[in-house]
């Protein structure tokens, strides 16, 4: 006897092309509308002020300058690693931070030049923020939110970013009147010296998306995810 027909395979369901971020959003956006509306604006500030200002900070300022700039900003905010380190529970990551630190504030000349760089133990150390910390100590990442001109954030990382301009040196003395912690995030070093790599990011992340918003928001919790796993 001939053994049976089996029968036919069912036909697979169309692909939804936005399934490609549905394994890497792990989060809420029970305001999507208005983060679209934010992401939108986002997008002109980016295109038509943000790209103009890092192509004329990258053509005046010599290579050598921007990266001391960078060099500078990034050895001031030791204090934000180094206590986060300690609430992770990490002190002997704070202890290279404390390390690093020294070593960039003499031998690199106030941290214009990184000579931590030159210490494998100390340029592969992790970064660390308040965000993380929530994150090492099982807070959620809460609802998805997008700010203006900062771009993505997640509830936790918005209040971890409010921990870390309170401990970073350059909000404790007030200018003009005006506290630091508004004072900093509008100076123009301390905001052009990133422009570069925050938009290769969001170009990464946007470049040949069928929904750039979409695209970006599953980026960021994978770039978050990433950081809290080290």
């Amino acid at each position: 006897a001939k053994p049976p027909k089996s029968s036919p395979k069912p036909a697979a369901p169309p692909v939804d092309d936005l399934d490609e971020y549905g394994d890497t959003v792990k989060i809420a956006d029970p305001i999507e509308p208005a983060n679209r509306g934010m992401f939108w604006l986002n997008h002109q500030l980016y295109t038509y002020i943000a790209r103009p200002i890092s192509k004329v900070y990258r053509t005046i300022i010599p290579k050598p300058v921007r990266t001391a700039v960078h060099n500078v900003y990034e050895n001031v905010e030791y204090p934000v690693r180094a206590v986060n380190h300690l609430l992770q529970g990490q002190p002997h990551r704070a202890d290279l931070e404390t390390r690093k630190f020294l070593i960039n504030s003499v031998a690199g000349v106030g941290g214009i030049m990184k000579v931590s760089d030159r210490f494998p133990d100390l340029a592969e150390l992790p970064a660390a923020d308040t965000g993380q910390t929530f994150a090492k100590w099982g807070v959620g990442h809460g609802p998805y939110i997008v700010l203006p001109v900062i771009g993505p954030r997640s509830a936790r990382d918005t209040v971890g970013f409010a921990g870390d301009m309170a401990l970073n040196p350059l909000t404790w003395v007030p200018i003009g009147g005006v506290a630091q912690a508004i004072a900093v995030p509008l100076t123009t070093p301390n905001t052009v010296r990133n422009l570069d790599n925050r938009l290769n990011a969001y170009d990464a992340a946007t470049e040949n998306a069928v929904d750039p918003y979409t695209a970006v928001r599953g980026a960021y919790i994978q770039y978050r995810d990433r950081a809290t796993s080290k």
